[in-house]
């Protein structure tokens, strides 16, 4: 298992710092990777990122979000067919954000994402 960061992640780079196998990488072009992503096949699921990021944004894998109730003025970044999209939130909606996985798994994928490439846009 691996952890996610969903698009409640608005770049702090607390979770990069804290990583010991420097598997998260901040997307780029920014307008289409918005915020900062786990490569799921170096994650050690040691869970040290959690508690360093201060937008509450990663989850483990298995734990992330279906239901989650937005805080007034959280502001999240989501993608779209325009580039991203950052949004605040009125506070009570429900957003699912399990779809965030695959877009944590498209970074690093051969041919759609850039990677660890990113590293040196």
């Amino acid at each position: 298992m691996t952890h996610v960061i969903t698009s409640l992640c608005l770049r702090d780079s607390a979770c990069v710092d804290v990583c010991p196998v420097e598997c998260i990488v901040g997307g780029k072009p920014e307008t289409q990777w918005p915020w900062f992503y786990i490569d799921p096949a170096t994650c050690i699921d040691c869970g040290a990122c959690v508690p360093e990021c201060p937008f509450e944004a990663i989850f483990p894998e298995d734990e992330v979000p279906t239901a989650y109730a937005m805080k007034p003025a959280q502001k999240f970044v989501v993608h779209g067919d325009d580039g991203a999209q950052t949004y605040t939130a009125e506070g009570g909606e429900v957003y699912d954000f399990t779809g965030d996985t695959a877009w944590n798994a498209a970074f690093y994928a051969e041919g759609t994402g850039p990677g660890y490439a990113a590293k040196t846009m």
